[in-house]
C-alpha cells in the first residue's frame, strides 16, 4: 500500500452531486430550500444544472438510464457523486488496475464521456479533470441560463465538505477498504456510539488531499436502530446526508429558514446550559445558537479554541437529510454531539413507533 500521506490518484476535492427521483419536479424545490439556483440546462438530456458557491448539484430528470433506475429502486436521492482529479483517464484505469467496476455511461453526440467507477449502493463514483472556469464539463455540456449569476451566494453553502455512506452491518470494512485500495483514503476518525436502545459504529475516511471526507455508518445493534431503519426505507446501502460547508452558520441559519429549510428538532434546553461546562471559554453567542438549534463541539483547552458548529435538516428525500457546517479550526465531524444526536433520532424512532422499548 502507497504511504498514506500519498495522494496516487490525484484527488481535489468534490466535484458534484447528482441527484434523482422518480417523481417529476420533486429535487427542485428541495435544492431551491437549501438556496441553490438552477443555472443551466443539459445540452442533448433532460439534465440540469443547480448551484451554490462552488456545488455543483447535477438533477438528472431522464426517464432512463442509470438515474432513472436508481430512482425507481431507492427513491428520490443522491444517485451518484464525482471526484475531481488531475489526470482522470489515469486515475480511471488505475482504479480498474486495482479492482474497481466499470460503469458505462451512454453518451449523445458533443458530449463528453464521464470516466465512471460502481460506486456505494451500485451509484457512479466520476472523476473529472475538466473543471477550469471556460473549459469545464458544464461550459461543453450545459448552456447556462440567460441573466443568470454562474456561482450563485445562496444561503452561502460553499463546498461540500463530506458525504456520509449507510452500510449494512458488517460491510464497513469492506468500504473502508474500497476507499483504502482504491484512493489511499484513511481512517480519520472512529466512534462507537450507543443510545439507550441501539447503537452504531461510525468510521470516518479522508483522502489524501483532506477535501474528500466520507463517513461510513453501521448498525451496531440486532435491533431497529437508525441505520437498519435508513436501509429499509432507502432498499439498500446509499449516502445518508451530504453536509455543506459555510463561512458563517448563524447568518447561513437565517437564510435558509428564509428559503423554506425544515430543520431537525432542536437539542433540549439542558444541551445549552451544559456548553460552557464542556467547552470553557467557547466565546461563541450561546443565545443565538440556541435559538436557532445550532450545536457546538470542539476543544477550547490552553486558551486555543478549535470549534465546529453544526446543524441538521430534516429527512428531505426519503430518509435523506443535510448537514450545515461551520469549522473553526475542529477538522472533525461533532464527536461531541454525536450521542446527543443518536439519541433524539432515537427518540423521534419511538415516537414513530418503528422502534420498541420493550425487551
Amino acid at each position: 500500500m502507497a504511504d498514506l500521506f500519498e495522494n496516487p490518484m490525484g484527488l481535489m476535492g468534490f466535484e458534484f452531486i447528482e441527484f434523482a427521483s422518480p417523481t417529476p419536479n420533486f429535487i427542485e424545490p428541495v435544492l431551491e430550500s437549501l438556496g441553490f439556483s438552477h443555472v443551466a440546462n443539459h445540452r442533448s438530456k433532460d439534465v440540469v444544472l443547480f448551484r451554490q458557491g462552488d456545488i455543483n448539484a447535477i438533477v438528472n430528470r431522464e426517464k432512463t438510464g442509470h438515474a432513472a433506475y436508481f430512482a425507481v429502486e431507492h427513491g428520490p436521492s443522491v444517485c451518484g457523486m464525482a471526484f475531481r482529479c488531475r489526470d482522470s483517464h489515469h486515475a480511471y484505469a488505475k482504479a480498474l488496475e486495482l479492482g474497481a467496476q466499470a460503469v458505462d455511461m451512454p453518451t449523445g453526440p458533443m458530449e463528453l464521456r464521464l470516466p465512471a467507477i460502481k460506486g456505494i449502493g451500485g451509484a457512479p463514483l466520476y472523476l473529472i479533470d475538466r473543471f477550469e472556469e471556460g473549459s469545464s464539463i458544464y461550459d461543453i455540456d450545459f448552456v447556462f441560463l440567460e441573466g443568470v449569476e454562474r456561482k450563485p451566494f445562496g444561503a452561502g453553502l460553499k463546498v461540500i465538505d463530506h458525504l456520509t455512506h449507510n452500510v449494512y452491518r458488517g460491510r464497513m470494512a469492506y468500504w473502508a477498504d474500497f476507499y483504502e485500495r482504491l484512493f489511499n483514503f484513511r481512517e480519520l476518525r472512529y466512534f462507537d456510539i450507543k443510545g439507550e436502545y441501539t447503537g452504531l459504529t461510525s468510521k470516518a475516511m479522508t483522502a489524501p488531499d483532506g477535501l474528500v471526507r466520507i463517513p461510513l455508518n453501521e448498525e451496531s445493534s440486532r435491533g431497529a436502530g437508525q441505520i437498519e431503519e435508513f436501509l429499509m426505507q432507502f432498499n439498500g446501502e446509499g449516502i445518508q446526508h451530504v453536509a455543506f460547508l459555510t463561512d458563517d452558520l448563524i447568518a447561513t441559519w437565517d437564510r435558509l429558514k428564509a428559503y423554506g429549510t425544515r430543520f431537525m428538532t432542536a437539542p433540549p434546553e439542558t444541551y445549552y446550559e451544559m456548553l460552557e461546562g464542556r467547552l470553557p471559554n467557547h466565546g461563541e453567542p450561546v443565545e443565538a445558537l440556541k435559538s436557532r438549534g445550532i450545536l457546538l463541539d470542539g476543544s477550547a483547552e490552553g486558551g486555543e479554541r478549535r470549534l465546529l458548529l453544526q446543524i441538521f435538516s430534516q429527512t428531505l428525500l426519503g430518509p435523506v437529510f443535510f448537514e450545515f457546517i461551520q469549522r473553526k479550526g475542529d477538522t472533525g465531524f461533532g464527536e461531541g454531539n454525536f450521542k446527543a444526536l443518536f439519541e433524539s433520532i432515537e427518540r423521534d424512532q419511538v415516537r414513530r413507533g418503528v422502534l420498541s422499548t420493550s425487551e
